[in-house]
């Protein structure tokens, strides 16, 4: 590599870590809880289990479970409805003030079995909220979500330049090798080359994936205002369908399961929500396997005479977006995947606080160089090139 294409990728590695090493440093502490979820919620008693009960329990009709969550919130609408993912006998409605997407929300939880409310979690507020928050937006919406994207795309930048140059770094020393016989500086180099080799792939993976899952909200439009779209064609011009007016939900979700045997129903987006229409039910159905299970099928079932109107896949930037949200967070594998993810999380934190260091020793040695004509000072081996 030439000298100047080795200061040109130098200057891509450091401007690119340095714009966005801190708010990596925030996605990396607040994506540490987030990786074990499920186990903080269990810890601080906010997750609900259904009560023990004989396997062969008779369910209750879901308008019944609907009319139970709407009357502990009358003056809001049922947005979505969803069954546990690893435990079918409970239910979960979150109620909004309108259909339209919004922070204010209120979650119900009810026994599939008996139709009792369980608990009425607050998803809102809370330590894994703030986390969640953080993580997501910066409590800023959607610009705060494609800034987090625009960070993860530097990240990226930072990383390819880093292993660029890495190559032709390793040529003087053996792999691996930690020069702790030289100074404070030349040793934190060493280890930040080390460990940032060791997480390339894995941060190459999760950095690309939380990239992609900051345009979630944009792609979910763009599949309205196109696929979706052009299926709602038969609905032109008539008007909304009332709540009163509404079919049973249970003869809509029989009639979505039909329509695709052997799936299960994942979630329910109720009419006029971001993703429904105004005229349908969607019910997001999903496979049974550890893959399949993170890949959704929409099937638009007509609110008003609970018929199947369309059934179509979602398009692959829907799919990618499906896939990459679990493996961000590690949730393909189980615990060992999870214990994986956090170990490499703490790793990729110590890189990013050893890089910033290194850029910090950097600057205070040239100032010193700067600095040791006039004052007649010696130089101090901080400073010590590798």
């Amino acid at each position: 590599m030439s000298p100047r294409s080795l200061r040109t990728w130098s200057w891509v590695h450091t401007w690119s870590s340095l714009i966005s090493t801190v708010f990596l440093l925030l996605l990396c502490i607040t994506g540490l809880p987030l990786i074990f979820h499920h186990e903080i919620g269990h810890m601080l008693g906010t997750e609900v289990e259904a009560p023990a009960m004989a396997a062969d329990t008779p369910k209750v009709p879901l308008d019944r479970l609907l009319t139970t969550a709407q009357a502990q919130h009358p003056d809001r609408v049922v947005q979505f409805a969803s069954p546990d993912e690893d435990d079918d006998n409970l239910w979960f409605f979150t109620l909004t003030p309108t259909p339209a997407p919004t922070d204010d929300f209120r979650s119900v939880v009810l026994d599939a079995r008996t139709g009792e409310v369980l608990a009425q979690p607050r998803f809102d507020q809370g330590f894994m909220w703030v986390m969640f928050k953080l993580h997501v937006d910066l409590f800023a919406g959607l610009p705060g979500k494609l800034f987090l994207g625009l960070m993860g795309l530097l990240m990226l930048a930072a990383i390819v330049s880093g292993t660029v140059l890495y190559a032709p770094f390793m040529r003087k020393l053996r792999f691996g090798e930690v020069r702790r016989d030289r100074s404070p500086r030349v040793k934190w180099l060493d280890l930040h080359n080390l460990l940032g080799v060791v997480t390339l792939v894995w941060a190459f993976v999760v950095g690309g994936t939380g990239m992609i899952n900051t345009w979630a909200d944009l792609l979910i439009k763009y599949w309205q205002y196109t696929e979706l779209s052009s299926l709602l064609a038969p609905y032109q011009g008539q008007p909304v369908t009332p709540v009163a007016e509404r079919a049973p939900l249970q003869r809509a979700h029989d009639a979505a399961l039909a329509e695709a045997p052997g799936m299960k129903l994942s979630f329910v987006a109720f009419p006029g929500t971001a993703y429904s229409s105004p005229h349908h039910t969607t019910f997001f159905l999903r496979g049974n396997e550890p893959l399949t299970a993170r890949l959704l099928l929409p099937v638009l079932v007509d609110a008003k005479t609970a018929e199947v109107s369309a059934a179509a896949p979602l398009p692959w930037y829907l799919t990618a977006l499906l896939v990459s949200q679990p493996l961000h967070f590690g949730d393909y594998g189980g615990r060992p995947m999870q214990i994986l993810w956090a170990v490499l999380d703490v790793i990729t934190i110590i890189v990013l606080g050893s890089g910033l260091y290194l850029w910090i020793a950097r600057r205070r040695q040239a100032r010193a160089q700067r600095q040791a004509p006039a004052t007649g000072g010696a130089l101090s081996p901080a400073g010590e090139a590798p």
